[in-house]
């Protein structure tokens, strides 16, 4: 790709097709767990500025990391609910040692989890995605009506405009193809931020007060502290995003026309340690591969990493810029919850899909999703359950994620990898 303008042209194009999805994560857990107007701003620019160094590290391809592949990344959707989950009963801080304790065991099991794969058959993965999108679906009701606790709360304007939204991203889902579908999100979230502006509903002050340049600051949020229940729900969610990641591999190794080898995996899974390390360094986010981009890769036929390579230097710019950040956090929570209702409701749809492969293979199959899911659910509909256990035990119970994403990898190995009288006969 010789012509500098187009090339700039196809990075931003990757740039807006991952832009929603990048910055709906912070919005989202930033909201949830009640952080100012000035901290929303700086963890939507970081956020930003890792998904272009994480990117980066993603396409370098060196003998310690990177597999070398036109491949975006950007935060794990997978890890929301657990992040809110952990800030709201350990405060940011245990998020961030969790993350960061993640982000070394992505490392360290780089090389062997082409081995520990076979403990997360898509029974186990498409159990724990469900689940997670699932106890998601709350966060994104309470959001239609305006946030948990706000005093217009369930308001006519505020029903209005969380509906309006997620009829526009339906509407724009069904009637176009290609590029437009896929930041169908963006398109919602922006028509639905201008007419909550003409109602009066949205508050520019942010973007006001917010500098034209910064520079990142390790531990903004605080020095991290290490929960073992935490740190276990983040090491899960990251062996979950390594193994979408590694179908993603795949899908861009056909495209491409590469064979994947056992030293590409290791690489690719090492720099997402690394990515996943920074990002609690400076408190963003676990980052994972983006399948939206893989799809326009496709779609465009161009499979330059060069042209990754620009996505990346303009994610890192923008991250650099707080004012274009705080464009994002004036938009009012109706609006996002109404988004979210597409987002999280499409994560359940994944693992439905992950789910429906596997489901008639067997009986046990069937108990090992009926038992995780419920229990992952129920757990989260009543956390005092398990209040009278021993912490060492609460570790395994103290939220919806963990429980059924324990439950699903043992019934899987009870099920699916010890040998059954049946069988042996």
């Amino acid at each position: 790709m010789n012509n500098p303008v187009k090339a700039t042209a196809l990075g931003l194009q990757h740039v807006l097709a991952m832009y929603a999805g990048a910055v709906i994560v912070p919005l989202i857990v930033g909201a949830e767990l009640g952080m100012t107007s000035t901290q929303l701003t700086y963890l939507v620019s970081i956020d930003i500025l890792m998904c272009g160094v994480a990117t980066i590290l993603q396409i370098m391809n060196n003998r310690f990391f990177g597999i070398g592949l036109p491949v975006v990344l950007g935060c794990s959707f997978t890890a929301v609910g657990p992040m809110i989950a952990i800030g709201t009963e350990s405060g940011i801080p245990a998020i961030y040692g969790a993350i960061i304790v993640s982000g070394l065991f992505v490392i360290i099991i780089s090389r062997y989890f082409g081995m520990l794969v076979r403990f997360f058959p898509p029974v186990v993965t498409g159990s724990v995605v469900t689940i997670i999108g699932i106890t998601l679906i709350p966060v994104a009701i309470n959001n239609m009506g305006g946030g948990q606790g706000a005093s217009d709360f369930g308001s006519m304007e505020n029903v209005a405009l969380s509906f309006g939204t997620l009829l526009l991203i339906i509407l724009i889902y069904k009637f176009s193809t290609g590029f437009m579908r896929a930041i169908s999100i963006l398109l919602g979230l922006v028509a639905g931020t201008i007419a909550a502006a003409f109602m009066g509903m949205v508050d520019f002050t942010a973007v006001k007060e917010a500098s034209y340049f910064h520079m990142v600051e390790p531990f903004y949020f605080g020095l991290p502290t290490f929960e073992w229940s935490a740190i276990l729900t983040m090491c899960l969610v990251a062996m979950v995003s390594l193994v979408e990641s590694t179908g993603v591999y795949f899908a861009l190794g056909d495209i491409c026309e590469r064979d994947i080898t056992k030293k590409d995996l290791e690489k690719g899974y090492r720099a997402e340690g690394i990515a996943v390390l920074l990002g609690g360094i400076f408190n963003a986010f676990p980052y994972t591969t983006f399948s939206q981009n893989v799809g326009l890769l496709q779609m465009s036929g161009v499979r330059s990493r060069k042209i990754i390579l620009i996505t990346g230097i303009m994610l890192i710019t923008l991250g650099f810029v707080p004012k274009i950040a705080a464009v994002t956090t004036v938009i009012p929570n109706a609006v996002l919850g109404g988004a979210m209702v597409a987002m999280f409701g499409m994560v359940v749809a994944q693992g439905i899909k992950m789910l429906s492969k596997v489901i008639g293979d067997s009986q046990e199959n069937s108990m090992i999703i009926a038992c995780s899911i419920g229990l992952g659910l129920g757990v989260t509909v009543v956390p005092e359950l398990f209040a009278a256990f021993p912490t060492s035990l609460r570790i395994l119970t103290s939220n919806g994620i963990v429980a059924g994403s324990v439950t699903a990898i043992a019934l899987n190995i009870l099920f699916n990898m010890i040998p059954s009288a049946k069988r042996r006969k």
